[in-house]
């Protein structure tokens, strides 16, 4: 997943994007509202993290600026400020959350991740997803590969479907449990692991190339190299 922080303060800075490249993200950093506001107009991200105070351009007028121009991103505005008026405006602005300061970070990791789950799921629905020679049909339910086609289980189906949303991107077990088998928590068992296994020998074996990756301590890729 590709996130946009904007965050003045360092130590804070550096203590999110440690945290969540850790999990597999890719992270750019803007220190001031201007620069942040020229990132988020690029819409080439999957989730905003954006300061209320920022030097420069305020978090709330970058908001504004850049919904104001026809940008969906969802955005999790972080702030020292916790009164509920201040939550209001953040909210009015068009924020999709609120999270206040101090914070635990498991908490920004879970509410960023739901953001991009909830986005996905809303976009606009696809026939088809092709990536390589590997394609889904989603009307069908038929999946093939170089022309042959694949027989899946109807939870390997749906497991294959969110990872080809994503490709070339790392998605995340909380992501896999939300989407795929709708646990709002980890059930501590191997289903996924057993899943993406019966998964991956049916989708790569017999095949020149794997297409779906483990990445350890983070989660799951599929691309084609």
């Amino acid at each position: 997943m590709k996130i946009l922080l904007v965050e003045d303060e360092p130590t804070v800075a550096r203590f999110i994007q440690s945290g969540l490249v850790d999990n597999g993200h890719e992270v750019k950093h803007a220190d001031n509202g201007k620069t942040g506001l020229d990132c988020a107009l690029s819409g080439d991200y999957d989730v905003v993290i954006l300061d209320r105070m920022l030097p420069q351009i305020d978090g709330i007028d970058v908001l504004t600026e850049f919904r104001g121009q026809g940008i969906l991103t969802p955005t999790l505005i972080l702030s020292a400020k916790n009164k509920v008026d201040d939550k209001v405006k953040g909210l009015r602005a068009g924020a999709d959350d609120y999270l206040t300061k101090p914070f635990a970070f498991e908490e920004l990791l879970a509410r960023v991740e739901i953001l991009a789950s909830r986005a996905l799921a809303n976009s606009p629905a696809q026939t088809s997803l092709v990536l390589g020679q590997l394609e889904l049909d989603l009307i069908n339910r038929k999946v093939t590969r170089e022309g042959q086609i694949i027989d899946l289980q109807s939870k390997e189906f749906k497991l294959l479907e969110y990872l080809m949303h994503n490709p070339g991107k790392i998605v995340t077990r909380a992501m896999l449990l939300e989407k795929v088998w709708e646990y709002n928590f980890d059930p501590q068992t191997n289903v996924i692991d057993v899943h993406i296994s019966r998964l991956r020998n049916k989708i790569d074996k017999g095949f020149g190339q794997q297409m779906i990756e483990t990445i350890r301590g983070a989660g799951y890729m599929i691309s084609v190299k």
